[in-house]
């Protein structure tokens, strides 16, 4: 008997070590699936989602790929339209069950790190999605029965489009901020736009778990954040020199003592110069105000930048580097979209960001001293 129990021992013991640790696998079982379709697998490069590989289903709807990642990460598997999310790392044999025609695309996985958090997440995630996707679908439908009142029905729809993507962003974030101990949590807030949610990202980056925090891409993230941090409400606003549009050095700490507000835009920019009117009309009613404007331009066609302050009438000062989004004052303010703009006190302290039309009018009012 205890001859048999070691040959059983020594069985398991090989099979164990024949397991292949410097690669993982990903396979798969898709009901209802074509085989003339292809699956693909992507995973994580630079922050985006790459091409990694793609194979044939067999008769059966199975499928199986290998690569090699030697930290957990996070992949995806496409097929046709159909999305399937995984953590995988060197060693890991993942598997995937799912039916293709589940028009919420639910999924199952085995053999894989968090695999019960994943899927919680991608049901809450799939759950708000139907929201915007019914909104999107009553708009077109609506558009169709009265094509000649499209504009009047994006009007009264786009509210609730923009309620619907909110509570989506909310619930993600809420997801990640109670999850910080597991990976999926950082899937989670990397969904999330950063723009107009920046509070959210430092707070995910201030209370992230320390077991995470040397995975690499949670650590890139906790770093970037923290620059995030420098440009938040309440920091005194990072100091820098730019050249102006006639070549001069200017300096932030210039304009000490005005209340100035810094504007990120483009000749290019469609919403920038939408809101350009806005920002002439509170520059003309509150420069006597110890107000100012600085124009921070992400143009590279200098021509075009001159054409457009003419056309829209901006008479601030203007400055730019003439490199896009690779500025070295866009890429220390976090710039990431286009307006953004940044009020400043006489201290240089910020004390608003992306302020406009209406709102930035009402602050100004509000908080500038009266004449």
């Amino acid at each position: 008997m205890k001859k048999i129990a070691v040959i059983i021992l020594v069985a398991i013991s090989a099979l164990t070590a024949c397991k292949d640790k410097s690669r993982f696998t990903i396979s798969g079982k898709l009901t209802n699936a074509e085989v003339k379709n292809k699956v693909y697998l992507y995973g994580m490069a630079s922050n985006t989602m790459v091409l990694l590989d793609s194979t044939n289903l067999s008769a059966k709807g199975e499928f199986k790929f290998t690569n090699t990642k030697p930290e957990a990460d996070f992949f995806r598997v496409n097929y046709l339209a159909n999305e399937y999310i995984v953590i995988a790392k060197n060693g890991d044999e993942v598997e995937i069950t799912a039916d293709v025609n589940d028009k919420n695309q639910n999924y199952t996985i085995d053999g894989a790190d968090d695999a019960a958090k994943l899927a919680e997440f991608n049901a809450l995630k799939v759950k708000h999605q139907q929201k915007i996707f019914e909104v999107s679908q009553q708009f077109e439908q609506q558009v169709s029965a009265q094509p000649d009142k499209r504009d009047d029905l994006l009007q009264k729809l786009t509210p609730v489009y923009n309620n619907a993507l909110n509570e989506l962003n909310q619930a993600i974030i809420k997801f990640a901020m109670e999850n910080n101990k597991s990976l999926v949590s950082f899937y989670a807030i990397s969904l999330v736009n950063p723009v107009g949610n920046e509070k959210a990202m430092v707070d995910y980056a201030e209370k992230v778990d320390a077991s995470l925090r040397n995975h690499s891409a949670v650590k890139n993230f906790v770093e970037k954040v923290q620059r995030l941090k420098a440009v938040q409400v309440g920091q005194v606003a990072p100091e820098f020199t730019i050249p102006s549009i006639d070549g001069k050095q200017v300096k932030l700490s210039d304009y000490r003592g005005k209340y100035v507000l810094l504007d990120f835009w483009a000749s290019w920019c469609g919403p920038c110069r939408q809101e350009n009117p806005n920002v002439v009309k509170a520059y003309q009613t509150y420069r006597n105000r110890n107000f100012t404007v600085l124009g921070i331009s992400l143009d590279k066609d200098k021509n075009a930048w001159m054409q457009a302050i003419k056309q829209d009438n901006l008479t601030w000062d203007q400055v730019g580097e003439l490199k896009d989004f690779e500025g070295d004052v866009v890429r220390l303010y976090q710039v990431e979209a286009i307006p953004s703009s940044f009020l400043l006190d006489p201290q240089g302290k910020i004390i608003a960001r992306d302020l406009r039309g209406e709102q930035l009018d009402e602050f100004l009012n509000k908080t500038l001293p009266q004449l």
